[in-house]
């Protein structure tokens, strides 16, 4: 039982979303997060806004079985595969967000300065929720796909362009890291 409340490594956790490729690709079907949601918006009625959205979502029920897959599991997962909030980081990291303004560096996942309910409150937060929605609903159209798109599925088919996105995604992290979160906090 205490093997289920643990994180699972990543020798258990790798198997299993390549069996789940697998089963999409056997079955014709491509993984994508992004397209689940456009998806669900096509389903909402988006279509009467977008030609973009104006396309036969019964062809992709699947993908609302993975948009809840996702949501159960991010649910058990923070719920339930947490043991502890202690993260071990390296000292000069946690200084390095106590200096940004996090207050519990090192002490919970799921900082309350990113992830607290004031974040939708103020201004600041609405803003940063707002502009980062847009960019990544923005990027993923941008670049044929999102992240888990391009890095399991792209990357596993051989597809150059995924490796471009994939490099792409990574510089991009990269830039918001040491730069654009330094200006943000």
């Amino acid at each position: 039982m205490d093997f289920i409340l643990q994180p699972w490594a990543w020798y258990v956790g790798g198997p299993l979303i390549s069996i789940s490729l697998l089963l999409y690709f056997y079955f014709g079907k491509n993984f994508g997060a992004s397209t689940n949601f456009e998806t669900l918006c096509t389903m909402a009625g988006a279509g009467n806004f977008s030609d973009y959205f104006k396309k036969d979502w019964k062809q992709r029920d699947f993908a609302l079985l993975f948009v809840v897959g996702l949501i159960i599991g991010g649910f058990i997962s923070s719920n339930f595969l947490i043991p502890e909030q202690i993260i071990d980081l390296n000292p000069t990291t946690v200084q390095e967000l106590t200096d940004l303004g996090f207050a519990n560096a090192g002490n919970q996942y799921f900082p309350d300065e990113i992830f607290g309910s004031e974040i939708y409150t103020s201004l600041k937060g609405f803003l940063i929720l707002i502009i980062s929605g847009v960019l990544i609903g923005f990027g993923t159209r941008y670049a044929g796909g999102c992240t888990s798109g391009h890095a399991i599925t792209g990357l596993s088919s051989l597809q150059f362009p995924s490796l471009l996105a994939v490099i792409g995604f990574f510089i991009g992290g990269i830039i918001a890291t040491w730069f654009i979160i330094p200006i943000i906090f």
